[in-house]
């Protein structure tokens, strides 16, 4: 029985050890996985895709308060970013000279009001949340409004605003997505 239990232990081992570097060399390679509702959930790769509107993008957010304030309340978690936080991933709703608007009822890109967007006054916990304040604004060339077009509860543009292009890491294709 004790012999079993060691083969047992070391096979799980080889096992447990044989899958971590699966892992570490799938995401060498370019594979990154979303397990938040900001984007359909699934399997992204990486891509060299130039960034525009309807892409999806891996990016650091830019360390400001906002950011700060989403990680201390557990919207983001703590990564290698600048500012000690995780990636996020969005899509890109809104882009050069798009004409972007945040109202009680939702954001609206020239005009147009994005599904998912109204955004909400309080988190679950009751604390206030921030909102990008801006009754019309157009972006510049540097610029992009990264949202959710799948969740109502995605921490995103509506609550942070824009974000300089350069703050993102690379556009993400879906592989698999449920």
């Amino acid at each position: 029985m004790n012999r079993l239990f060691k083969r047992i232990t070391v096979y799980t081992a080889i096992g447990g050890a044989g899958l971590l570097l699966l892992g570490l060399g799938c995401y060498a390679a370019g594979a990154r996985i979303n397990t938040t509702r900001s984007i359909p959930l699934g399997l992204y790769w990486t891509s060299s895709a130039p960034v525009e509107k309807g892409a999806y993008v891996l990016f650091c957010p830019p360390p400001l308060g906002v950011f700060d304030e989403a990680k201390q309340r557990g919207y983001i978690a703590a990564g290698f970013c600048p500012g000690n936080y995780s990636y996020m991933m969005k899509r890109v709703l809104a882009a050069k000279n798009d004409a972007v608007s945040v109202a009680d009822d939702g954001v609206r890109v020239n005009g147009n009001l994005l599904p998912f967007s109204k955004p909400f006054k309080a988190d679950k916990g009751g604390r206030p949340m921030p909102r990008y304040q801006s009754n019309s604004y157009t972006l510049g060339d540097y610029e992009v409004l990264l949202m959710t077009d799948v969740s109502p509860i995605s921490f995103d543009g509506r609550y942070f605003g824009p974000i300089n292009r350069s703050q993102i890491k690379t556009v993400i294709t879906p592989v698999v997505t449920w």
